[in-house]
C-alpha cells in the first residue's frame, strides 16, 4: 500500500510539474547547447510517459536541436525508457486492476491474445511500428502477460526506431530544407502500409487457425 501511495503522488506531482512547465522545457531545449543530453533525454522521457503535448512535436523540436542523428538517439531512448517505466509500475508496482481497466476499453486487446500465442517478439515489434494501435494497449497488455520483460524491452526498442527516426528528421527537416519533408512522409506512408498490410495477413491467418476445425 505504501508503494502505491508513494508512486501515485510521485506520478503525480510529475504530471502538474510538466503541465505547467512543458513549454518552458521546449523553449530550453531550442536554445540551449547541445551539451545536455542527459537532461534532455529525461525530459524526453517523462514526456513521452506524460503526454500533456504530442510526442511528435517533443521529437521534432529535441531534432530541430540536436540534429537528426542525435535527435533520434535522445527520443528513441527517451520514448522506449518511458515504455519500460509503464510496463514495471503496472506488473510490479501493484497497477494490474488499473492495466486491466485499460485493456477493457480497446476492442483491439482481444486480439493480441491471439498474437502473443503466436508470437509475442513479433507481436511487440510489428505493433509498435503502427501509430494506430495506442501505445498504452501494448505497454499494459505485454506487462499483464507472461512476456518476459528482456523479450518485451527488445522488441519495443525495435519496433519504435522508425517513429522516432521520422520524428527527428522531420524537426530537422523543417528547419533546414522543408520541402524534403513531403519526400519523407510519403516514404514512411509508404513503409507503414507495408507493414500495416503484413499486420493485418498475419492476423488474418492466426485468427483463421484458431477458427479451423481441422487445424492440427
Amino acid at each position: 500500500m505504501y508503494r502505491k501511495f508513494s508512486v501515485i503522488t510521485g506520478t503525480f506531482f510529475l504530471i502538474i510539474v510538466l503541465f505547467l512547465y512543458h513549454e518552458s522545457f521546449l523553449y530550453w531545449i531550442q536554445n540551449t547547447e547541445q551539451d545536455h543530453l542527459f537532461l534532455t533525454t529525461v525530459i524526453a522521457t517523462f514526456m513521452s510517459f506524460f503526454p500533456v503535448i504530442p510526442y511528435p512535436v517533443v521529437g521534432g523540436v529535441i531534432g530541430a536541436a540536436y540534429g537528426p542523428t542525435i535527435g533520434a538517439l535522445i527520443i528513441w531512448t527517451g520514448s522506449t525508457l518511458a515504455s519500460f517505466l509503464f510496463f514495471s509500475l503496472i506488473r510490479y508496482g501493484g497497477f494490474q486492476a488499473f492495466g486491466t481497466k485499460v485493456l477493457l476499453k480497446y476492442a483491439a486487446a482481444k486480439k493480441l491474445t491471439l498474437l502473443f500465442e503466436q508470437n509475442a517478439f513479433m507481436s511487440v515489434t510489428i505493433m509498435r511500428m503502427i501509430p494506430v494501435i495506442p501505445s498504452i494497449i501494448i505497454n499494459a497488455y505485454a506487462a499483464l502477460s507472461r512476456v518476459p520483460f528482456v523479450l518485451y524491452a527488445i522488441a519495443s526498442a525495435i519496433g519504435k526506431i522508425p517513429s522516432m527516426m521520422l520524428f527527428a528528421f522531420a524537426g530537422h527537416t523543417i528547419v533546414t530544407n522543408p520541402i524534403d519533408l513531403f519526400y519523407m512522409i510519403a516514404g514512411y506512408g509508404a513503409f507503414l502500409a507495408v507493414i500495416y498490410l503484413f499486420y493485418k495477413t498475419w492476423l488474418g491467418k492466426v485468427e483463421k487457425s484458431k477458427t479451423d476445425p481441422n487445424r492440427a
